[in-house]
């Protein structure tokens, strides 16, 4: 008797793990639904300079650069297209992919880089959450977004796998930090902010109309400094 109700209890829950697998790839295939997944590219799309930063949303480093990197798109957004590629470093930044998360599920409404910036205004709010989603939905509803259907973007798959994508993409190349630059496939290396631009201007092929100042652009911290997968 005691062997038969075993059975019918292993019985039982194998339907019901079944049940819960079938739920969840349902879950994941709804979420996947409608998404789009495209390179994150603004100033001029059709430019021959092109700035690629591998990047991580909860680093600190990252987030204080962009506004440089902001300042300069308008300054030669004209002659330069800038792509903003992931690159969480995970095993210190474990906010790092809900975040990448966020900006995938904003641009499926067009909204990337507005949520790009939001996250790194907020970044010292979110990244201190241990449920950070509630800070990315309230994000989205500030950007006018359909936070019913961003919630349900940030669930599909399809987007982690494009986050790893870009990681091990980043981790290909070598890199072993972040923020990590590119300028026309080159890294750049670099230890004052006029360096920075100065290669910049160098490609697009002139100075804008006023001259920055020297700012030094600080090391990046060793706790932006990583020698693993993800």
């Amino acid at each position: 008797m005691k062997n038969h109700l075993g059975k019918i209890f292993i019985g039982v829950a194998i339907v019901a793990i079944g049940a819960s697998l079938v739920y969840a790839n349902r879950v994941t295939e709804s979420a996947n639904d409608g998404v789009v997944i495209a390179p994150h590219i603004k100033g001029n799309p059709a430019a021959t300079v092109t700035l690629t930063e591998y990047s991580d949303f909860q680093c600190p480093a990252c987030a204080s650069f962009a506004p440089y990197v902001n300042s300069l798109v308008e300054q030669y957004g004209d002659r330069l297209q800038f792509e903003y590629k992931h690159f969480p470093l995970i095993s210190i930044h474990p906010q790092a992919v809900p975040g990448a998360k966020a900006a995938e599920a904003a641009a499926q409404q067009g909204k990337f880089f507005e949520m790009h910036d939001k996250l790194f205004e907020n970044q010292s709010t979110w990244s201190a959450s241990s449920n950070p989603t509630r800070f990315f939905e309230g994000y989205a509803s500030e950007l006018g977004l359909d936070v019913e259907l961003f919630k349900q973007h940030y669930k599909a798959s399809v987007i982690e796998d494009a986050i790893e994508a870009n990681f091990a993409e980043a981790r290909e190349l070598g890199l072993t930090s972040t923020p990590s630059f590119f300028l026309n496939g080159q890294k750049m290396e670099f230890s004052t902010f006029e360096e920075f631009e100065t290669q910049i201007v160098a490609a697009v092929g002139g100075p804008a109309t006023e001259e920055a100042g020297t700012t030094t652009v600080e090391a990046v911290p060793a706790e932006n400094v990583i020698p693993f997968s993800l």
